[in-house]
């Protein structure tokens, strides 16, 4: 039974309004529509495990629908013709609207994920906002070049102009995780809509409801009909439908390693544009000439925010061993304070999971990792008796074979290793088969600057870790993927460059 009265007094009215529909549905071109075979799919607050309503559940004929209507759009030239302002003034007028409506954009994170209310109004609403801002400078920014003819296989006195034009590459299918669900859309909408293209938007099943709600703002700011447009349901059959459609000329996934592989060959067969941003296990590393107390500090911000739940997370810890019992006994003391409860309490400071199969993986490679050896450092507390919460983790070992060490978690869990000099750490931290970020501690600039270029990853914090900023590129090296999001060179990935050569 759909059961929101054990939150509703904390949630805002207009947040309360949007819930009340208890059966949402899907927007295809002007519509908001259910499944054509009418099958759902439903939405479980995972702090209660109470029912908050449902989702229609796409099928392949769905998928079409939108498909098509997203290529009428584009193709009718309402969105990629129309004039670079004004795409640059609807993008922002969304934001806007983002920004009047963060406090219910924040709610329904909270509701749907499990993280903070209070962090995700500060974190994800207002970067997605800013992402926005910043896409919509780049709309009036896009531009070709001239060239100058060289070698030209034509007669010496022949002449030519020569450029280039920058176009929008055409319908973009967005595939966006549970983990940041308005964070990752953001920058996904952002430079499709900039560069012109028209979107067919899939939000995680499990985590529909902020881009539904997202949905109603486009329409309000005055989008055209079919330029962004949003299916619900899940990746074998939602998901395979819109990445194999034919219609399809760019994917933007992010998501695990093992279906962003699937989704680059899915890819090729149609030879759509592909950006892949997946899983990670990233090293912080620690020099012996930073203080033990904000090394604890900041490892336990590296691991625990959004309940490690994020694929930058610094899941592996490598402490010099000079500084190594300190740190890890106060990283373990920092996490056994952690307090567990709903995320629409400001009093908690950590929420649930996103699922229960989530909770019971997580739980299964703390399991693992006990079993195997590894020291459990942290006490062994007990949660919330409903809801998925697992308890902030802190593992130490010196094998780096074992699972917890080697494969992705995306939980609450960080494993902290021993080490004795920079070129040790530079191998066991780069010794993973992917390279999506790092982060370097130490005060010694002459050392970071010589330990930078040694990791293998796309981003490198020093002295922070998960900063993110619009302008700055975000993306892997190796099994973490390719392509990159954010940035001016997120908005490259949904242009076609068109070379024009004219004889005189």
């Amino acid at each position: 039974m759909t059961n929101f009265r054990d939150i509703e007094g904390l949630l805002d009215e207009r947040t309360l309004r949007f819930l009340g529909d208890h059966e949402h549905r899907m927007l295809i071109g002007e519509n908001w529509i259910d499944a054509q075979d009418g099958t759902r799919i439903d939405i479980i607050n995972p702090a209660t495990e109470q029912k908050l309503g449902s989702i229609p559940a796409a099928s392949a004929a769905d998928v079409n629908t939108a498909v098509n209507t997203a290529r009428a759009a584009f193709d009718s030239g309402s969105w990629a013709r129309a004039r670079p302002a004004d795409r640059e003034r609807l993008l922002l007028k969304l934001a806007d609207l983002m920004e009047r409506d963060a406090l219910v954009l924040a709610q329904l994170e909270s509701i749907d994920n499990g993280k903070s209310a209070q962090i995700a109004e500060a974190v994800d609403v207002t970067l997605a906002i800013g992402f926005f801002r910043y896409m919509a400078g780049w709309a009036t920014k896009i531009e070709g070049g001239t060239h100058t003819v060289s070698a030209l296989a034509a007669p010496r006195e022949a002449e030519f102009s020569a450029f280039t034009y920058r176009e929008p590459v055409g319908v973009v299918a967005a595939i966006v995780p549970w983990n940041f669900p308005l964070l990752i859309t953001s920058w996904k909408l952002g430079p499709a809509l900039a560069a012109g293209c028209t979107v067919v938007l899939k939000p995680a099943e499990q985590t529909s409801l902020s881009a539904l709600y997202l949905g109603r703002l486009i329409q309000e700011a005055g989008f055209p009909a079919g330029v962004v447009n949003i299916v619900t349901g899940d990746g074998p059959n939602t998901g395979e439908a819109l990445i194999r459609h034919p219609g399809i000329n760019k994917i933007s996934f992010t998501g695990s390693t093992k279906v962003g592989q699937l989704i680059g060959r899915a890819a090729m067969d149609n030879m759509a544009r592909v950006t892949l941003e997946l899983g990670g296990k990233s090293p912080v590393v620690i020099l012996e000439d930073y203080d033990p107390e904000q090394a604890a500090a900041q490892a336990a911000q590296a691991i625990f925010f959004n309940h490690g739940q994020v694929c930058s997370a610094g899941s592996r810890l490598y402490v010099h061993k000079s500084k190594y019992d300190s740190v890890v006994d106060q990283l373990a003391n920092l996490a056994d304070t952690i307090k567990l409860g709903h995320g629409l309490d400001p009093a908690h400071q950590m929420g649930p999971l996103v699922s229960k199969r989530q909770m019971d993986r997580v739980c299964g490679y703390i399991n693992l990792g006990q079993e195997f050896g590894a020291e459990r450092i942290t006490t062994a507390n007990s949660t919330p008796e409903r809801g998925y919460f697992v308890q902030p983790t802190v593992f130490a070992s010196t094998d780096d074979k074992l699972e917890i060490v080697r494969e992705e978690i995306f939980g609450p869990v960080v494993v902290a290793m021993p080490y004795d000099d920079l070129d040790e750490v530079v191998r066991r931290a780069n010794d993973t088969p992917y390279g999506l970020a790092a982060s370097i501690w130490s005060n010694d600039l002459s050392r970071v600057h010589k330990l930078v270029p040694r990791l293998k990853a796309g981003s490198v914090w020093v002295n922070c870790h998960n900063m993110l900023d619009a302008a700055i590129p975000f993306g892997g090296y190796k099994m973490s993927g390719f392509g990159r999001d954010m940035g001016r060179q997120s908005l490259d990935a949904y242009l076609e460059t068109k070379s024009v050569v004219m004889a005189l």
